[in-house]
Formats: structure tokens, C-alpha cells, sequence
């Protein structure tokens, strides 16, 4: 596959990303001819057998759970998030931001429409999207492309986002012109009665490894509230240290399909397992890692319904006064 850029498009990316980080990407990119799921080593990992699509189809037949399991990919559950941050400016105490992770839009036909109806009704101030737009990792964009349209028509907000292992860096141009703003080791600052905070995003850690914490935060004064959008938890660690508030990501899916007792089957991300799913803390970095709404591998999922979340962001004042009026109510 050879990646193909619009002319006028890639200086303005070598500009944001850094001429060596998009011609590692785009080089990648072109040597991308199957599931981009982890490198070297890697590959003999047992982990990986399980990860194969056939041995996955397999078991959900010999288990007669095919059925079961590939309707549960399609029942999307809107889940409720909170983060307490004692710095928040009192102008976003409330402000709420939806985020959605790994769509995988055109895998089934149907999935773009059901996200978008799942949405529609939601009430929120930013939408944010962490990555996997696509199913698959290299040839054509324009299905994944043609279900981030349909799903834009459905958001009510601002959004930003940022790209993940399975997409491809010429997805940019085309997010951009449709209103959706992609973060490329980049940050923006969110204005409210005169207060602000920051959102900051990286290019995908996990395949490309194109990430870049500190150069995302440049833009962000000391002692201000930041929020970091990542595809994949495995930079948790220099998040912490760089001095995010918060870390929305994703690629996990949760593990996607797990055994009775939540053992998941599918994880691939380099890092500790307590921070590849749901809330986490490290040190003072609060996270939330999504399980995703769409399905990757194959359309199924078991004892792990996909999501899109709503996180409310609070501040330690106004979170401590809504929990005593909570306890005094009879």
C-alpha cells in the first residue's frame, strides 16, 4: 500500500508532527500488509494465537455463543464518569465531555448508524474520539471516512481527536475538513468566562510510536488543568510525570471478549492490566481507559459491552458539597 497524501497537505503535517515522525509513520504505513497488532517478538507471543480471527470464531461456534456474542457487539451502553479535580477552574465545574474510542466504523455496515442514534440524545460540551477509526490497517480509508461523517452529524460539539494504530495518517485531511480537529502531538486551549483549561493529543504510542507527552503539553502554562487524549494507556507513566490532570484513551477494548470472572482474551497493549480498563490513578494522574464501542478482530464481544462515556468534570468543592448533600438527604 502506498500512503498518499494531498500536496498542499503534507508540509502543513510535516509542520505539526515533525518531518521525521510523519515519514516514520507514512513508511510504516506502506509496510502495513496485515493486522497491525505489535512487532518483533511479539508475534510468538502465545497471546497472539488467541488473537487469531479463525481460532476466536472458532471457540464462539464450539461454544454456541456466536449468536450471543456478536449481538452484544452491537449494544452500546452509555456509561457515567466523574473526575474530581481540586485546580478546575469553577467555570468548568460540570462542564462534561464525551468520549469514544476505538469505532472500527467499517467493520459492520450497521455500526455507524447505531453509534450515531446512541448519541444523539446526549448532552454534553466536547466530544473527544481516541483512535481506531478503522477496522482494517492498511488499503482504502473511505469506508472508515464515510462513517466518521455520519457519526459527525450526530455530535452536538466541538471535537478533537486522535489517530490510532489502524489509522492511517491521510485520514487527517479529510477528519480536518469535515470539522473534526486532530491532535498530532498538539494542544488546545478551551476558553469559559474568561478561565481555561487544556486538551492536549498524541500521535498513536502503541504501533507507530509517533507519540510525543511533552511536545503535546508545550502549550500549557504550569499549574493549569490539562487533559491528554492518547490512543493506547501504555504512556500513562510520562502523562504522570509531564503533569496531566487527566488521560482519556482506549485500544484495549477491554479485552472484548472475556471468560466468566472478566479474564479478557484479547488485550494487546504494553502495560499494567489495572489501567487497561475503566477509571485508574497514578499518582496524580486520574485516567479513563474505554472499552470501546466498536469491535476489532471479529464483531463480537462477550462480558464486555462496548461503550461511549460521558465524563463530568468536577471540582473537589462542589464535588464534596453534592456528596454531604447526598448523605443528609433522609
Amino acid at each position: 500500500m502506498r500512503v498518499l497524501l494531498q500536496h498542499e497537505y503534507r508540509p502543513l503535517l510535516e509542520a505539526r508532527l515533525g518531518t521525521d515522525k510523519l515519514h516514520r509513520r507514512m513508511e510504516l504505513e506502506s509496510r502495513s500488509h496485515a493486522q497491525v497488532v505489535g512487532r518483533g517478538l511479539a508475534a510468538l507471543h502465545p497471546r497472539r494465537w488467541m488473537m487469531s480471527e479463525s481460532l476466536v470464531h472458532f471457540m464462539l461456534k464450539a461454544t454456541f455463543l456466536r449468536g450471543r456474542a456478536r449481538r452484544n457487539a452491537l449494544n452500546l451502553q452509555v456509561s457515567a464518569h466523574e473526575f474530581v479535580i481540586p485546580e478546575l477552574p469553577p467555570a468548568f465545574d460540570g462542564f462534561t465531555v464525551l468520549h469514544m474510542s476505538d469505532l472500527h466504523l467499517d467493520m459492520s455496515p450497521r455500526f455507524p448508524d447505531i453509534l450515531a442514534e446512541c448519541i444523539e440524545e446526549l448532552q454534553y460540551d466536547l466530544c473527544v474520539l481516541t483512535g481506531d477509526y478503522r477496522y482494517q490497517t492498511h488499503g482504502s480509508c473511505v469506508p472508515a471516512t464515510e462513517g466518521i461523517m455520519r457519526l459527525k452529524a450526530s455530535i452536538n460539539s466541538p471535537v478533537y481527536g486522535v489517530l490510532g494504530n489502524h489509522d492511517s495518517i491521510e485520514m487527517v485531511s479529510h477528519m480536518e475538513e469535515m470539522g473534526i480537529r486532530v491532535l498530532l502531538n498538539e494542544g488546545i486551549d478551551l476558553i469559559k468566562h474568561g478561565q481555561r483549561i487544556y486538551v492536549c493529543g498524541i500521535d498513536d504510542p502503541h504501533f507507530f510510536r509517533t507519540d510525543d507527552v511533552h511536545l503535546a503539553r508545550d502549550i500549557v502554562p504550569d499549574g493549569a488543568v490539562s487533559i491528554l487524549l492518547s490512543h493506547s494507556p501504555e504512556v500513562y507513566r510520562q502523562a504522570a510525570e509531564a503533569g496531566f490532570a487527566v488521560m482519556l484513551c482506549g485500544h484495549t477494548h477491554g479485552g472484548q471478549i472475556r471468560l466468566p470472572g472478566g479474564v479478557p482474551l484479547l488485550f494487546n497493549a504494553r502495560c499494567s492490566r489495572r489501567v487497561c480498563s475503566g477509571a485508574w490513578t497514578h499518582e496524580r494522574l486520574q485516567g479513563y481507559t474505554s472499552v470501546g464501542a466498536g469491535s476489532s478482530v471479529v464483531d463480537a464481544r462477550l462480558n464486555c459491552r462496548p461503550e461511549v462515556t460521558l465524563h463530568r468534570l468536577r471540582s473537589a468543592v462542589r464535588a464534596t458539597v453534592r456528596e454531604n448533600r447526598l448523605d443528609t438527604r433522609p
